[in-house]
């Protein structure tokens, strides 16, 4: 499978890890030889629930037993997607009640920086160094990365940066900016948090000059960190919040949500301001509805506290200089990017998968289901600990 793979498929790197995945249950993947890996990575933070939960898979299997797709997005009232979004906004603060749904975190990136600019009627965006909301030609204009960008270029004007946690930075906030994009966790910048009530500084700053507060939560949301939003650990509430990955339990999905008042400048002036086709998909709807209760009806928010407690207290080694993030959004740091790689690699070959993230080459992601257990947490960090020894006693 793998000779097709690497022929028929467009490749993102010369280098894939090349599992041929045979299935996946609750926190593992097994591949076609039979070997069962244990996931440290939810599919990138994706799968929240961890692989085949019943609960998302019958929600699955009933709406498609009833209609699939059946009409552009927003024409048709259907209960899957209108049940999904009137939960979100019981959940979410005032004045966040109304979703746009889409198929993907970038695209929802998109759909929030339009709406930014719609709404003010200014050009100017602000994102940050090392920061990532996704690769589509609007989410790499606000890339912080310019090794990613530069061939790529002509890419959208008016976009500025400002380091992340730098205050001084937010005067770069004016009359002129439409808004501000910030991750409310920097994910491929290492998992940084903001500190020093840095958010509700950026909050402040654009109520100040009339700026759109953008806050993506691809990442962080949907429980991670031990709320179901990663900025309601830090006491701010965005004009605009970002949501994809976790929020589908697997399936592919985005979403943007703001006030009503605002979310309808989309509808007019001019109309169709936002389109899809398949955004709303009633089968996804239903998976993220399910996906969504769960975490909800359940104690895995705050579980999820309680194992990152877990993890950092069995992550101790030589080799790891410290763990960032919070919650089940963590990394491990090492002191190179050739320790990293190293760690990765000999870990899947004994059964556990851990991945990089995109910018900080010496972080070791660690983003298992929120479902994981205590004891497959210590099962993967031995693993992690065994490897890392054995790197000890090579050098």
């Amino acid at each position: 499978m793998n000779t097709d793979f690497l022929k028929y498929q467009a490749q993102t790197s010369p280098y894939p890890l090349g599992m041929e995945v045979s299935h996946a249950v609750g926190s593992y993947i097994y591949d076609t030889n039979s070997k069962k890996y244990l996931d440290f990575v939810a599919g990138v933070s994706a799968c929240a629930l961890g692989h085949q939960h019943p609960r998302v898979n019958q929600a699955i299997k009933d709406q498609l037993d009833k209609y699939s797709h059946v009409m552009v997005y927003g024409e048709y009232s259907q209960s899957p997607a209108v049940e999904y979004c009137k939960l979100l906004a019981s959940l979410l603060p005032s004045p966040l009640d109304t979703t746009y749904l889409v198929n993907s975190g970038t695209e929802a990136i998109e759909g929030a920086l339009k709406l930014a600019r719609r709404t003010t009627g200014r050009s100017q965006l602000i994102s940050c160094h090392n920061a990532y909301h996704g690769n589509t030609m609007g989410s790499m204009s606000v890339m912080g990365f310019e090794e990613r960008k530069q061939i790529f270029r002509p890419l959208i004007p008016d976009v500025d940066f400002i380091t992340f946690n730098n205050e001084e930075d937010l005067q770069k906030i004016t009359n002129k900016t439409a808004g501000i994009i910030l991750e409310t966790i920097q994910g491929g910048a290492g998992f940084i948090q903001p500190h020093n009530d840095f958010l509700k500084k950026v909050r402040e700053r654009c109520t100040e000059v009339g700026a759109m507060m953008i806050l993506d939560e691809i990442q962080p949301g949907f429980g991670r960190t031990g709320k179901l939003f990663g900025f309601q650990n830090y006491d701010v509430v965005p004009d605009i919040v970002v949501m994809g990955k976790g929020m589908g339990g697997g399936m592919p999905v985005g979403a943007f949500t703001a006030s009503s008042i605002i979310m309808d400048l989309l509808s007019h002036d001019p109309k169709l301001g936002h389109i899809t086709t398949f955004g709303g998909h009633p089968v996804i709807a239903s998976a993220c509805l399910a996906t969504l209760q769960e975490i909800t009806e359940t104690n895995l928010m705050a579980e999820a506290m309680e194992k990152e407690k877990l993890f950092r207290s069995l992550l101790v080694h030589p080799l790891i200089e410290e763990i960032r993030g919070k919650g089940l959004m963590l990394a491990a740091m090492t002191k190179s990017a050739d320790v990293t790689n190293e760690v990765i690699l000999k870990c899947q070959d004994k059964g556990l998968i851990l991945f990089w993230l995109l910018f900080e080459g010496c972080a070791i992601r660690i983003t298992p289901p929120l479902t994981i257990s205590e004891e497959e947490i210590r099962q993967g960090c031995s693993i992690i600990l065994e490897v890392m020894d054995g790197i000890m006693i090579e050098e």
